[in-house]
């Protein structure tokens, strides 16, 4: 240990020792003056005075800040103290129960090693002065002090390992609450992204679903114009409703209720309807099929194979140029399945262009995220001229933790 290192910190436990310290060694020094005194010593005076310069050098430690922030300085402090001592020590054996507040001193200030060694060193001198002043040696005379310095070693050295496990808690609950911040703070990041992604699907799956639908039916409507007012106006009105329903999508998602689509129905009610919607908004004949026995769904597998549905019936109508496409919902006891089946111009699935906000080409990222967050699946089959079958399955049992995704 560094001989210039500070001394440990002040808390209120070591403050409180610290004045009990102190009162002790005044009043030893008292009495060691006052027994002088009374008793009529030929050196009194000289006793009194001596009592009083050690409590005058004593006195200055406390006040000195060096003393307490510095190990050298304390180290001087002490040996001026020990000096003093061992001279009131020569004038009066009542100076031998100074030793024992000593110890404590020389324990708490100074190194490991050299504290000891100065408790060594106070001990010997204690049984040797006060063996001078009685004329005699026995082992009774060096149990006293030896005992003193045993306890005091014992004392605070159990006070130092409790301080130091003390201050390894403190460590440990700051690491604590640094990490425990530190995961809020992941967490909320966590969510944050988890709420971005489910918004971007939401978003994907309705808003621009409808606005592309609106789109196609605005643009036959311009292709219609002006040989064929009334298809042009029909496909004005059905833009208008799509337009409608959008912004119904758009009130609900904002205030996060279930889909307009599945109020007072089913799934397999919204899923009939949507077929029938975009059969008469669109050129081409869409069908619904519903094998099994239904079964109550939780309303998240009800919203994300709905969804799932009016994404891919979407990409059907937009990109495949197909005439007709079939949505089959099963029931399959412990799981269910949505199919959606047409016969357009299909696709590679393994040639797919990454996505892009002006081209698109998120449906297929977000039908099979929604179907992660559940434990489900999706599986894409197509070829170019063939065709595209999708097939999505939601288990009805909630996945175990280790397989859910956030």
């Amino acid at each position: 240990m560094n001989a210039s290192a500070p001394a440990p910190a002040p808390t209120p436990t070591t403050r409180a020792l610290a004045w009990c310290l102190h009162l002790l060694v005044v009043g030893l020094l008292g009495l060691v003056a006052v027994r002088a005194l009374t008793d009529g010593r030929p050196h009194a005076g000289p006793i009194a005075a001596v009592a009083v310069v050690c409590g005058l050098v004593y006195a200055a430690g406390p006040l000195l800040p060096r003393v307490r922030l510095v190990r050298r300085a304390a180290a001087w402090w002490l040996t001026a103290v020990g000096a003093v001592w061992l001279a009131l020590l020569c004038l009066s054996p009542e100076a031998v129960w100074l030793a024992f507040p000593l110890y404590f001193l020389q324990l708490h200030l100074l190194p490991r090693r050299p504290g000891l060694a100065a408790v060594a060193v106070t001990a010997a001198a204690a049984v040797a002065g006060y063996a001078a002043h009685t004329g005699s040696f026995g082992p009774a005379m060096a149990i006293g002090p030896a005992l003193g310095a045993a306890v005091a070693v014992a004392v605070v050295r159990g006070y130092q390992t409790l301080y130091r496990e003390s201050e390894r808690r403190s460590r440990l609950i700051e690491e604590l609450t640094a990490t425990r911040a530190d995961l809020a703070l992941a967490q909320h990041t966590a969510g944050v992204l988890a709420e971005r992604e489910r918004l971007a699907r939401e978003i994907h799956d309705t808003l621009a679903q409808g606005l592309s639908s609106i789109q196609l039916l605005l643009r036959a409507a311009e292709r219609a114009l002006p040989e064929r007012p009334d298809a042009a106006a029909g496909h004005v009105v059905a833009a208008r409703q799509a337009a409608v329903d959008n912004l119904a999508e758009a009130r609900r998602f904002v205030a996060a209720l279930t889909p307009p689509a599945l109020e007072d129905t089913t799934l397999a009610g919204a899923l009939e309807r949507l077929c029938a919607t975009t059969s008469a908004r669109h050129r081409i004949t869409a069908r619904f099929r519903l094998t099994g026995t239904p079964g109550p769904l939780p309303t998240a597998h009800e919203v994300a194979l709905l969804r799932v549905a009016q994404s891919a019936l979407a990409n059907t109508v937009r990109h495949a140029g197909a005439g007709t496409a079939e949505i089959t919902l099963s029931h399959l006891g412990d799981r269910v399945a949505l199919d959606v089946v047409d016969d357009g111009a299909g696709f590679d699935p393994a040639g797919l262009p990454p996505a892009d906000p002006e081209a698109g080409g998120f449906g297929l990222a977000a039908m099979r995220a929604r179907l992660d967050a559940l434990g489900g699946t999706l599986a894409v089959e197509s070829a170019p001229g063939h065709g595209t079958a999708l097939a999505a399955r939601l288990p009805l049992t909630p996945p175990t933790e280790p397989e859910a995704r956030p």
